[in-house]
């Protein structure tokens, strides 16, 4: 009789302690569900499993409702190992909610491998679930199974545009070309990781702070980061003085304490006060070089509303400085001098009259005249996004697109150049392209000068950011010459075919054309020829190609291999980690190029990368040893 009611007080216990778990199990979920920051870079990952975590659901409102008693030992140890993996999920989730989005990007595939873990333990705490002696329902058991049958899919995905912006962040940090296309890669990239507004700008800041603190110090990574934000903050027209182990806070209230002086007089982007207050389209008012600023780096939006702006002049609020003079009187402030403000408008003025005329000339019967429109043109697209919105608006492409087919190489050349300028402006990209000016573009490219078929393929470059232009290109059998121009073009020509032919090949279908066009012969000559600094492009085209079987049927040679294993042994840091993951590709699917890998010497360099290579390396390389353990290659 005592036996029984010490095993009925256990299971009573037992049950209560499942109660616990289950309500706290609900808990998580909820949490989970309201998140709604995610990165844009894991965002598709997220949603996915937040939405099969709510999947969960049922399994858990189905235990709470069975009676406390039917829950034996091993009913509570495997939800206490569902908590275990709800909770994982829930640190991951938070992390891709609040952590630094430049962070995020950087490490994206090490990001994918957290995600993967989480899915195993999830797989494993449900696998172990007692569904019977649970009571769960036969729905309810099909629908855990089909969760489970997501979350090994989800394993197996490979997501492209993870290497798309893995691209952008290593052209940006090669700081090896000042032209104007990386700042339109600069541009795109601030876009993509929603880093172009103040808001967003001042909370990764304070995601890199706290990124510090957890990683206990600063370090490489946290540098290349700090210098990425600082470029978006120069984007964005923000001046801003960021301490780690300080608050964040402008350069201004670090000189002025603006709590004392009324808030309308405050710039709304540099908390400033003003000086040379203008009114913007949307009727708000910002100081003049402050909103400028703001408009030289592409924006059309009102900062404090987000509103578009019909127009981009610029009114001077004479009512508000002299109210801001008299209170600076008033409380014996000095205002900084600073140039008079009528002659930027005068200057604003004459400039879009400017822009008004050569766009007129550019379809004068005098060659002279539309000549020099032509090359005045190609000048002012290059100097700031809004002489770009200007020529754009005043019906310059159109008339540009035109002259791409005019039978004089040099106007040709400054045709292709100016629109290469000008396609730097995202909307300006569409117009382009709407205007038939892709297959002329490609005409240029095969046949004209030297510098012509340069700055031609650095367009098709900037055009291609557009996944229809990625098609168009294709179509309009653009790739053959790219091909040409990487094989037998300049330094600089080959530099921007590559870029392109990079660009073109996130398409699948112009995979297949590249290979048909014969790239594989001029990327393995790029390995070979160390002087011209292009090991890092051949390798990341190559990784892309490698997916596709015509393309590792032809560069599955041992020569190749061995030049790969050379690479692993002495190149750069980031050489290394994109050889490495070519040779895992490679050798996945034919285990005797791993083989040919081990006989050219891989091994110890790679177990040396594994110590002390990239991130991204150390994970490849560890892939990489694991494979050549299955096929017991090596001890």
């Amino acid at each position: 009789m005592e036996r029984q009611i010490v095993t009925d007080s256990g299971s009573s216990k037992v049950g209560e302690e499942s109660e616990v778990v289950v309500r706290e199990l609900m808990d998580v979920i909820e949490t989970i569900a309201s998140y709604a920051g995610c990165r844009k870079t894991q965002r598709k990952e997220c949603l996915n499993l937040v939405r099969r975590l709510k999947l969960l659901v049922p399994l858990l409102e189905e235990i709470r409702e069975l009676d406390k008693s039917a829950v034996s030992g091993l009913g509570l140890s495997s939800l206490a190992n569902l908590k275990k993996a709800l909770l994982g999920a829930k640190k991951l989730l938070k992390n891709c909610n609040y952590g630094s989005k430049i962070y995020l990007a950087m490490e994206s595939e090490a990001v994918m491998c957290r995600f993967h873990a989480v899915y195993d333990k999830l797989n494993q705490a449900l696998d172990e679930m007692p569904y019977d002696e649970l009571g769960v329902s036969v729905e309810v058991k099909e629908q855990i199974e089909l969760m489970r049958m997501q979350l090994k899919r989800a394993k197996r995905r490979t997501d492209t545009q993870d290497m798309e912006l893995a691209m952008d962040m290593m052209v940006v940090f090669s700081k090896k070309d000042d032209r104007n296309a990386d700042s339109a890669i600069l541009e795109r990239l601030a876009n993509k990781l929603e880093l172009h507004t103040i808001a967003d700008l001042k909370a990764e800041t304070a995601a890199i702070r706290k990124l510090v603190k957890q990683r206990g110090g600063q370090n490489e990574t946290i540098q290349q980061i700090l210098d990425l934000l600082g470029k978006f903050k120069q984007i964005a027209g923000i001046d801003e003085t960021v301490s780690l182990d300080g608050p964040i806070s402008t350069r201004t209230l670090q000189r002025c304490q603006s709590s004392l002086i009324p808030h309308e007089f405050l710039c709304p982007i540099t908390l400033e006060i003003m000086t040379d207050p203008v009114i913007v389209a949307t009727g708000q008012t910002y100081e003049r070089e402050s909103i400028r600023k703001w408009l030289n780096s592409n924006h059309r939006t009102c900062p404090k509303t987000g509103q578009t702006l019909e127009h981009l002049s610029l009114a001077p609020n004479f009512a508000l400085r002299n109210l801001i003079l008299q209170w600076c009187e008033k409380n014996n402030v000095e205002l900084p001098k600073k140039d008079s403000y009528a002659s930027s408008d005068n200057y604003s003025a004459e400039l879009m009259e400017e822009i008004f005329s050569l766009v007129q000339n550019l379809s004068s019967s005098q060659p002279d005249l539309r000549r020099d429109a032509i090359v005045k043109i190609r000048m002012l697209s290059k100097e700031n996004p809004e002489n770009r919105i200007l020529i754009a608006n005043n019906g310059g492409i159109p008339r540009l697109v035109q002259l791409l087919s005019y039978p004089d190489s040099k106007i040709q050349e400054h045709t292709v150049t100016a629109l290469l300028n000008l396609s730097i402006d995202e909307t300006n990209k569409r117009i382009i392209a709407r205007e038939g000016a892709i297959p002329a573009i490609i005409e240029i490219l095969q046949n004209e000068t030297a510098e012509a078929r340069e700055n031609s393929a650095a367009a098709l470059f900037s055009l291609s950011m557009l996944d229809e232009n990625k098609v168009l290109v294709g179509n309009f059998n653009g790739i053959p010459p790219l091909v040409n121009l990487l094989q037998n073009g300049t330094v600089r020509g080959k530099k921007d075919a590559a870029t392109a032919l990079f660009n073109l090949s996130l398409n699948q279908v112009n995979k297949s054309r590249a290979i048909k066009a014969g790239i594989i012969p001029p990327l393995l000559h790029l390995l070979e020829d160390k002087n011209l600094g292009m090991i890092d492009e051949a390798l990341s085209i190559l990784l892309l190609l490698v997916s596709h079987p015509e393309a590792r049927n032809e560069i599955s040679r041992l020569s190749f291999i061995k030049t790969l294993v050379e690479i692993i042994r002495s190149g750069t840091p980031k050489n290394k980690e994109c050889a490495v993951s070519v040779l895992l590709e490679l050798g996945l699917n034919n285990s005797s190029l791993t083989l040919a890998a081990l006989q050219f010497g891989v091994y110890e360099p790679l177990k040396e990368i594994t110590i002390s290579g990239t991130n991204r390396a150390q994970r490849k390389a560890n892939s990489l040893l694991q494979h050549m353990s299955k096929c017991e290659h090596i001890p």
